[in-house]
């Protein structure tokens, strides 16, 4: 028989940080970076847990180039080759290969292609295993597979957003869950299935199941800005994964397109119709899109975005009192509101409103 929860779940714009007195007099004495020790894996990890998206506008070898630089992770998306990765891990990914996650679907062929890179490229010592519905016995077994094959991997798993699914995973061998079903600016599997869960209440639960046994979690999607990234980190979230939030910037994929004197790039999710036409061939007669494909305006570098949540991670750690972002889930309190911004001024009536132009070699002319 059906059944309903009456207890309120909560997303990020349902909550605010309540801020609390501090002894810190500048947001420079803050430090985000995080060391961990996995469990199941045994290898430890330090750096910022901010994780760009295994996405193929997101997950590039450009992208996580910057986003080491500034101790960020990137989880790599699955469709580059072995040679690609070859060439990257000699090249600009020599020195950065810690900060560098491959990832694999759970098909025979996606196993096959894992253990041909992890051969070629050694030094990778970290493994995305990320399908849209982490429910499922084979994704369960592929991990089992993937630790049994691979002691020495960490490995991300996902997605999730529950407790018990969250235990079963570390039981398996995962080491950091990845949690959401939905909540990404281009998925539209609440749309298509009704399926979800409110991402700041999956967040929370699935850290606490975590934590027990001594795992961790990736809170992956639903930020709209960085102060959604405090919260997830507030929340009790190890790593926040970030993609939409990404979308839009110089080393992303995808060529610029030039549209009435606007620069714009595509940016789509992983079970958009124009991702399955890149990669699939089209979309399979038994199932539906469920992903939108939108135009992001053209926003420059990577690296000031990167250092804008940076900067706004700081500055909540500081609101709070947390010297650093290990404190900041003690140190958090949410409070309930109805609206959390004030839109009155958006960003065309700005003064000096933000206009980020490409050089001619990145331009890509449509017509309007």
């Amino acid at each position: 028989m059906p059944f309903i929860e009456n207890e309120m779940k909560l997303d990020f714009k349902d909550v605010l940080i309540r801020p609390k007195r501090s002894s810190l007099a500048s947001r420079s004495q803050v430090s985000i970076e995080r060391e961990y020790t996995f469990p199941n894996s045994k290898q430890t990890w330090s750096g910022v847990p901010i994780v760009a998206a295994n996405m193929d506008t997101i997950g590039s070898f450009e992208v996580a180039a910057v986003l080491a630089s500034r101790k960020c992770l990137t989880a790599i998306h699955k469709h580059y080759t072995v040679e690609q990765w070859k060439a990257f891990a000699e090249g600009p990914g020599k020195d950065i290969m810690t900060y560098i996650a491959v990832s694999t679907g759970i098909l025979q062929k996606d196993m096959e292609k894992l253990a041909e890179i992890l051969k070629a490229v050694p030094t990778v010592k970290m493994v995305c295993i990320d399908v849209a519905n982490g429910y499922s016995e084979a994704f369960v077994q592929c991990i089992r597979d993937v630790r049994k094959t691979y002691p020495e991997l960490t490995i991300m798993a996902g997605n999730v957003v529950t407790k018990e699914m969250t235990e079963e995973l570390i039981f398996s061998g995962a080491d950091i869950i990845k949690v959401g079903i939905g909540p990404g600016s281009v998925c539209t599997t609440r749309k298509q299935t009704g399926v979800g869960y409110p991402q700041l209440s999956a967040v929370m639960e699935c850290a606490d199941a975590a934590h027990g046994l001594g795992g961790r979690i990736i809170s992956d999607g639903g930020c709209t800005c960085p102060g959604d990234v405090c919260k997830a980190f507030g929340a009790g979230a190890d790593f926040v994964m970030l993609g939409g939030m990404l979308a839009g910037h110089q080393e992303c994929a995808g060529e610029v397109v030039e549209q009435n004197g606007e620069y714009f790039k595509v940016f789509y999710g992983m079970s958009s119709d124009t991702a399955m036409k890149k990669h699939a061939g089209g979309v399979a007669e038994y199932r539906s899109s469920e992903g939108k494909t939108v135009k992001v305006p053209y926003r420059g570098p990577i690296d000031e975005t990167i250092r804008d949540l940076h900067g706004g991670l700081r500055s909540a750690c500081t609101y709070v009192g947390a010297a650093t972002l290990k404190e900041l889930p003690k140190r958090t309190t949410f409070i309930r509101v109805t609206q959390q911004l004030n839109n009155v001024f958006t960003e065309s009536t700005k003064v000096n409103p933000t206009v980020v132009l490409p050089s001619d070699a990145k331009r890509q002319k449509t017509e309007a």
